[in-house]
């Protein structure tokens, strides 16, 4: 007798439903992921029925088209700038000429050396042929001018800004005293300005003292050696600050 099994015909009807999985599998992914399947293998593509992903595309083709549209808008541009900057280097530059410093007046087919004193400060390097005598005297007085001008200039004369630090023997010393000791002082290209006084320790007190010196006239060891000269009021010089005016 045969298996009760051997009877259905579900098994004989395998194929079938095989089939039918496949196809309701395809039909899921074509919905929610866009996949396509072809054959036996998978291609990857776009649902029609997505809208959205269809406007997307819509939209980036129509903006390269428009981007490529301007490219080539801005390459005509260029193009037409370039032959025209082109065609006016070569119809309005003229021929280049030698610098005046380059030319040299030719005398007995031999180019002629120019004299330095001939150089006219307030106009052209060369003299003209056709120069007037009023355009000569005129330009002959505006170097005369110029060369004075010049001259009368003053000379730059370094100097330097120095503080002194000037201590007194003790807090009994008159501090106005050693004030005028200091200030008693004098030297060709030596000026005293402002002064103060610094509390040290113990009462006393240091005065701090400034002037002005010309470089080549006053020394600084030559100056802390007169002022230490009145050593009945005064211990000690220092130098607090030195600059360059």
């Amino acid at each position: 007798m045969a298996h009760p099994l051997m009877q259905e015909s579900i098994w004989f009807d395998r194929p079938k439903f095989e089939e039918a999985e496949y196809k309701y599998q395809e039909h899921v992914a074509a919905q929610h992921s866009g996949l396509v399947v072809q054959g036996v293998g998978l291609s990857v593509g776009v649902g029609v029925d997505n809208a959205e992903v269809l406007a997307r595309l819509s939209a980036v083709e129509k903006e390269n088209a428009e981007l490529r549209q301007i490219t080539s808008d801005l390459q005509a541009a260029v193009a037409k700038l370039t032959e025209r900057l082109s065609a006016l280097n070569t119809s309005t530059i003229p021929a280049s000429k030698p610098s005046a410093a380059e030319a040299k007046p030719v005398q007995n087919g031999k180019p002629a050396d120019k004299d330095d004193d001939d150089f006219d400060l307030f106009g052209s390097d060369s003299e003209s042929e056709e120069e007037t005598e009023e355009e000569k005297r005129i330009r002959e007085e505006r170097v005369a001018a110029y060369k004075a001008k010049k001259a009368k200039k003053p000379a730059l004369i370094p100097k330097s800004n120095i503080i002194f630090d000037v201590k007194p023997w003790d807090d009994e010393t008159d501090m106005k005293e050693v004030e005028n000791a200091v200030r008693s002082v004098e030297m060709d290209g030596l000026v005293w300005g402002a002064s103060k006084l610094v509390p040290l320790a113990y009462g006393i007190k240091k005065m701090q003292i400034t002037c002005v010196v010309e470089d080549e006239k006053v020394g600084t060891d030559d100056l802390e050696e007169a002022i230490c000269e009145h050593e009945d009021l005064i211990q000690s010089v220092d130098i607090a600050a030195f600059n360059k005016v």
